[in-house]
C-alpha cells in the first residue's frame, strides 16, 4: 500500500525528527508495513527511481548465455524479450538499471580438473562480446568514474565480477591477470572450500584464511579489486575483515537473523562490515531469504545425501525429484526481501546495504521480484517503510559506489608503498 497525503506528512515529520540520530550513526529503525499486500508503484517512486543510479551487484546472465545460447547472441538475442531468462535488455531498461556487475562464474568442478582459469577467461570474453554486440546499451566500466560517465549517457555501465577464488588456480599471477582483463571483484570462495579459504557450505580447511589467503586479500587491496565475502564462512569473513585495508563487499548475500541460511551474513559480521565501511548487497533467492523456504532447502540437502548413500546417485536423483514435488519451496514475496534490508539497516546502518539480486543464477524468486524489471518496486517498498530519498539512493547504488571508490583510493595509496616480500 502507499501513503495518502496525511500519512505521508506524518511520516515526513517522523523522519525529520529522527534526522540528527541517523546522521550520527547511519542506523535506521524502519517503520513496519501496515500491510504486506501488493506493492503499488506511485509516481513518487517512479520519479525517484528514474533519478537514482540503480546498481545490481550480481547477475549470472553470462552463464545462461553460454549454456542456453552456446555463447552466441544470434541464438539468444537479449535485445528481444527472453521469457526463459530473468534478464534481457527491454526489462533492464524497464527496471532502470544504470550499472550491473556481470558474474563470470564457472563451476567449482573446473577447479578440480584444472580448467577454472581458462573457463573464467572465456566468460570474461563473453561479457565483452555482449557489450560489443549491444554498444548502444552497454559499455565496459572499470572505475567509479566510468560508472558515472556511462550511466549519465543513458547506457548500462557493465562491470565484471568473478565468483569463486578457484578461478585463479592458486596463483597470484592469475589474480593480477584477471584484474588486468577487467575483473573488479572476486568472491573468495564459491560452494566448496579452497586450500586457502573456507566456504560457508564447505569443509573447514584453513579455519578462515591460510597465509596464502591473506596474501590474496592483500593483493586485491593493492590492485583495487573489491574483496567479495558472499559464499565464505563466518570465520573467513572475520579473517578477511582483519586483513583488508579497504572496504569489503558481499555481492549477493542477505541477513542470517531473518533467514537462517549459511549463505547469509550473521549479525556479528554485519557490525564489522559497518566498521569496515563495506556493503552487503541483498540476494533475492527465495531459498536464502524466505524462512520457510530456507528450512525446506536445507532439509532437501540432507535428504539428497541420505538417498545417495542408500540408493546410489542415479536412483537417488529420481527419488529426490519426488521428494521435492511433495515439499515445494515457498517463494515468499517482495516483503521478505525488504525485511532483510530493514535488518541490515538496523544492525549495520543504511549506508551498508545494497542490491545483489543473483538474477539468472537462481531458480525461484519472491512474488513481485520475478525479473530485472522489478527494481522500482523495491524503491516503492522502501518509501512505504519510511526510508528517505537519500537513504534509498544509497541502498539502490550509492553505497556500492562509495565502497568501490574507497577501494580505488586504498589501492593508489598501497601502490606507493614498497611491496612486501612473500
Amino acid at each position: 500500500m502507499h501513503y495518502d497525503r496525511i500519512q505521508w506528512l506524518a511520516a515526513a515529520i517522523v523522519t525529520l525528527a529522527a534526522a540528527p540520530i541517523m546522521a550520527e550513526d547511519s542506523k535506521i529503525q524502519p517503520t513496519p508495513p501496515k500491510s504486506r499486500g501488493e506493492i503499488v508503484l506511485t509516481d513518487e517512486a517512479k520519479n525517484l527511481h528514474e533519478s537514482l543510479l540503480m546498481i545490481d551487484g550480481h547477475n549470472d546472465l553470462p552463464w545462461e548465455i553460454r549454456t542456453k545460447g552456446s555463447s552466441d547472441f544470434s541464438k539468444l538475442d537479449i535485445s528481444q524479450p527472453q521469457p526463459k531468462l530473468q534478464t534481457d535488455i527491454p526489462r533492464l531498461r524497464e527496471g532502470g538499471v544504470g550499472a550491473q556487475f556481470w558474474s563470470v562464474w564457472v563451476p567449482v568442478q573446473t577447479g578440480y580438473d584444472g580448467t577454472a582459469l581458462l573457463s573464467t577467461l572465456e566468460q570474461i570474453e563473453l561479457v565483452k562480446a555482449m557489450i560489443k554486440q549491444y554498444p548502444e546499451v552497454m559499455e565496459l566500466a572499470l572505475t567509479v568514474d566510468d560508472i558515472e560517465r556511462i550511466s549519465k549517457q543513458g547506457k548500462i555501465a557493465s562491470l565484471i565480477g568473478m565468483e569463486g577464488g578457484h578461478c585463479i588456480e592458486d596463483s597470484i599471477g592469475n589474480l593480477e591477470r584477471l584484474y588486468g582483463l577487467g575483473a573488479r571483484y572476486m568472491t573468495l570462495t564459491h560452494s566448496a572450500s579452497l586450500s586457502w579459504a573456507d566456504s560457508c557450505t564447505g569443509e573447514k580447511i584453513s579455519g578462515g584464511l591460510s597465509p596464502f589467503g591473506v596474501h590474496v586479500v592483500e593483493t586485491m587491496n593493492r590492485l583495487g579489486m573489491m574483496v567479495d565475502l558472499s559464499h565464505v564462512s563466518p570465520a573467513t569473513a572475520h579473517a578477511a575483515l582483519d586483513v583488508s585495508k579497504a572496504p569489503v563487499m558481499f555481492s549477493h548475500s542477505s541477513a542470517k537473523t531473518i533467514a537462517d541460511s549459511p549463505r547469509n551474513v550473521p549479525d556479528d559480521v554485519l557490525k564489522r562490515v559497518a566498521e569496515n565501511d563495506g556493503v552487503v548487497m541483498v540476494n533475492f533467492f527465495s531459498a536464502f531469504i524466505v524462512p520457510k523456504a530456507v528450512a525446506t532447502y536445507e532439509e532437501t540437502k540432507v535428504v539428497e545425501k541420505e538417498l545417495t548413500e542408500k540408493h546410489g546417485k542415479d536412483e537417488a536423483a529420481i527419488l529426490l525429484q519426488r521428494w521435492k514435488a511433495q515439499h515445494p519451496l515457498e517463494p515468499g514475496d517482495i516483503h521478505d526481501l525488504l525485511d532483510h534490508i530493514d535488518h541490515i539497516a538496523k544492525v549495520a546502518g543504511w549506508r551498508h546495504v545494497g542490491i545483489g539480486s543473483d538474477y539468472d543464477g537462481v531458480t525461484l524468486l519472491p512474488k513481485g521480484l520475478e525479473d530485472v524489471s522489478r527494481y522500482p518496486y523495491i524503491t516503492q517498498g522502501l518509501l512505504d517503510r519510511g526510508y528517505t530519498p537519500e537513504q534509498i539512493e544509497a541502498i539502490m547504488g550509492g553505497n556500492l559506489l562509495r565502497v568501490m571508490r574507497k577501494v580505488e583510493e586504498t589501492a593508489k595509496s598501497l601502490q606507493k608503498e614498497p611491496a612486501a616480500a612473500k
